[in-house]
């Protein structure tokens, strides 16, 4: 199944070529989880913060749905 996934901020290095925000689409199996998104990404999962998925915040042991859209943030720190 195919999902579109979104990298932000100090995340985007992980898509060489790909601007913070851009979505990519990203084939995966059916009955995939966040988790298994992620480590497709190459995206180390500590450095995962939060996930939201078709704008929801989700766990990521949550199971993807083909279509759905995929944000993922690193922890914000800010002033």
């Amino acid at each position: 199944m195919r999902v579109r996934a979104k990298l932000f901020a100090t995340l985007s290095h992980h898509l060489a070529g790909v601007a913070p925000g851009t979505p990519v689409e990203v084939e995966i199996s059916d009955g995939s989880t966040l988790v298994e998104l992620v480590d497709r990404l190459h995206v180390p999962q500590d450095e995962v913060r939060m996930v939201f998925v078709n704008g929801r915040i989700r766990p990521l042991d949550y199971e993807l749905q083909p279509g759905d859209e995929v944000g993922i943030f690193p922890p914000v720190g800010g002033g």
